[in-house]
């Protein structure tokens, strides 16, 4: 059987992700979450933490879907032991160039504390390069709900808080760009459909968008 380990993003603990959890698993995957501090530990740290949680997880491919922030620690991951086995990757609204509205939120005490520690190495940049074999691929969202509305200088498109050229990386293997939102992406069908062919098939299908 393959594995799927599921990662979320800064501020939630991996409950946002149960229903796309449910839909991969219903899909024939097994699945795992893992839930971190992103606020008091660094990505780094995070990633550290992530390498000793799927030591745990006994199957000969490990597929990762993650959300926002997950998706640099799954970075992170691969660089720090770069062995990994066989298994595709997909992100979801991770802002792999940075994040404009991190920078923003950066500027002030307020920000700084409710951001915590997943700027270092993280939100603001400075994550390593993607060399590894496995295959990314990148759903980015393209409907403006989030906190990104009332902070200015947001490039559009954009899902609200992550602008879609921030969700570029350069040696992923597929990008897609779906009208759902940064937070709205988890709970939409069509993510769903385009994580699981990404999976299955190493690419999106872009015949069928559904949004």
């Amino acid at each position: 059987m393959q594995g799927v380990v599921l990662v979320h993003g800064v501020w939630m603990n991996g409950l946002d992700m149960s229903l796309l959890r449910h839909r991969i698993r219903v899909a024939g995957y097994l699945t795992a979450q893992f839930r971190y501090l992103s606020l008091n530990a660094s990505p780094v740290e995070n990633a550290l933490c992530l390498s000793e949680f799927i030591k745990r997880i006994d199957v000969p491919e490990l597929f990762f879907v993650c959300h926002s922030l997950g998706g640099l620690l799954v970075r992170h991951l691969f660089h720090i032991h770069p062995q990994q086995r066989p298994g595709r990757i997909v992100t979801l609204g991770t802002p792999h160039g940075g994040s404009h509205s991190a920078r923003q939120l950066s500027r002030s005490r307020l920000g700084r504390w409710l951001l915590g520690r997943s700027v270092e190495q993280g939100l603001l940049g400075k994550v390593p390069r993607w060399s590894a074999t496995n295959e990314l691929g990148v759903i980015a969202g393209r409907l403006r709900m989030g906190v990104g509305c009332v902070i200015p200088g947001l490039a559009c498109p954009n899902d609200g808080t992550v602008a879609v050229e921030e969700t570029m990386l350069a040696n992923m293997r597929d990008h897609i760009t779906l009208r759902v939102s940064h937070t709205g992406m988890l709970f939409a069908p069509s993510v769903a459909r385009q994580t699981l062919h990404f999976l299955e098939h190493g690419q999106f299908d872009h015949d069928r968008r559904d949004s």
